[in-house]
């Protein structure tokens, strides 16, 4: 299927492992001039020649420095994916004050930063995408992080939000649902929450499953390129009907149909 996304530029942010690479591979793939952005310059190399990205900009979007400087370095974009994010598991009595304003600063304001800019060019261009990148913890807030789950719901918010304000335009402004996803982050956050620490990884990946997200259709890590796939497609042209919506890629673990 041709997703359209030739001639298209693309700011993928956490761009350099995980789900964020996968985003930009894929959307490069289809044709879209893709910048690739992260923290250190290593890995930021490695990323942009796996993408064959068009540019690569070294810049924290968890900072409001970091924003300036991406948004300096790339003035416009026809696609804003604001991908970046931290978890943790912790108790909620744990969580310090420090803590709940690293997670806002980081998972939230990042994509507010980058969306002020870049999403009125798009309404005055009449053509546009704006995706987040939440979680399914946004509806399933996750007893061991309560903070990240909060960030993840306010994504949504702010998403519906800015796209009440697209109407009888070209841009769309979309959430995206991820559940648990392999990277080397996540097979390590697992391995914080299983009993046998030393247990082989599929059997660490079964108890997390059994334990932690027993709602879970698939019963499985989902794997990054999955969730591009749903990604690449939001942010082309062929998807120019869903709008203000959140889209679950997430194994079934949101057990309602609405």
């Amino acid at each position: 299927m041709d997703l359209q996304l030739k001639g298209k530029t693309a700011l993928v942010t956490g761009s350099t492992a995980g789900i964020g690479l996968a985003i930009a591979e894929r959307l490069a793939a289809e044709g879209a001039a893709v910048t690739v952005t992260g923290r250190s310059q290593d890995k930021l190399d490695a990323a942009a020649a796996k993408v064959g990205a068009t540019r690569a900009v070294l810049a924290d979007a968890g900072t409001a420095e970091g924003c300036e400087t991406l948004i300096a370095a790339v003035p416009n974009v026809d696609i804003l994916v604001n991908n970046l994010g931290i978890y943790e598991a912790k108790p909620f009595v744990e969580i310090t004050d420090a803590d709940w304003f690293r997670f806002f600063e980081i998972n939230v304001m990042s994509g507010i930063r980058l969306s002020r800019h870049y999403f009125p060019k798009m309404l005055e261009a009449n053509w546009g995408r704006v995706i987040f990148i939440a979680s399914e913890s946004a509806q399933l807030i996750p007893a061991e992080m309560v903070h990240y789950g909060m960030t993840k719901t306010a994504q949504l918010a702010i998403s519906r939000g800015l796209a009440e304000q697209t109407r009888g335009t070209g841009v769309t402004v979309n959430t995206v649902q991820p559940g648990p996803t392999r990277s080397e982050g996540i097979v390590e956050f697992i391995r914080s929450t299983v009993s046998n620490k030393d247990a082989p990884e599929a059997e660490r990946e079964a108890e997390f499953f059994e334990k932690l997200r027993p709602l879970s259709l698939i019963r499985r890590l989902i794997e990054a390129e999955e969730v591009a796939a749903m990604t690449a497609f939001l942010a082309s042209p062929l998807a120019a009907v869903t709008n203000g919506a959140a889209i679950r890629v997430e194994g079934g673990m949101v057990p309602t149909i609405a």
